[in-house]
């Protein structure tokens, strides 16, 4: 295990995960937030899979699976646009509907916010969440992330409405 927490670790991308990662980017549900309007192929994802040990300073990002303890695939948590020169990176997290509600999503937060200030040495972290989140914008204001801004219509729904997003922050202490 990469970082191991008391019921909850996070863990490098395996081949192993393929279905695990098709079912989890082919929820509709999800799509809105992740930009997508389409389901992922077997083969994209395999590709993708292929790229994942990449290093974060090539690729700017890096995906993690949540594992709880019995090492099961039950997540994944994201580093997207990586910025080494402003050390600042954007966080994402999705947890699989049967393990929420159970301190995996804090927990896995808390181990990369971690790694994150003592590991690769960032100023500051960010995430953007639709404002009727309101379990993932507490999960993020109870880790220390701070409410910055709401950015109006931003993310269109597959009905055709809009959920504004709210923009949190999170600095590291000098």
């Amino acid at each position: 295990m990469f970082l191991k927490g008391d019921h909850t670790c996070l863990r490098a991308l395996e081949p192993t995960d393929l279905d695990f990662l098709y079912t989890l980017e082919n929820d509709p549900a999800t799509w809105h937030v992740g930009n997508t309007l389409v389901p992922y192929s077997r083969f994209v994802l395999e590709q993708y899979l292929e790229n994942a040990a990449l290093d974060i300073y090539t690729v700017k990002q890096l995906r993690l699976v949540i594992c709880n303890l019995a090492h099961e695939a039950i997540g994944a948590i994201d580093l997207f646009d990586f910025d080494p020169l402003h050390r600042r990176a954007g966080i994402g997290i999705i947890v699989s509907a049967p393990y929420r509600g159970k301190g995996h999503a804090a927990e896995a937060l808390q181990l990369l916010l971690n790694y994150c200030q003592h590991t690769l040495q960032l100023h500051q972290v960010y995430c953007g969440i639709t404002t009727t989140n309101h379990t993932s914008i507490k999960l993020f204001k109870n880790a220390g992330f701070t409410e910055i801004g709401i950015r109006r219509e931003w993310l269109r729904k597959s009905d055709g409405s809009w959920d504004n997003v709210v923009e949190l922050q999170r600095p590291f202490p000098v």
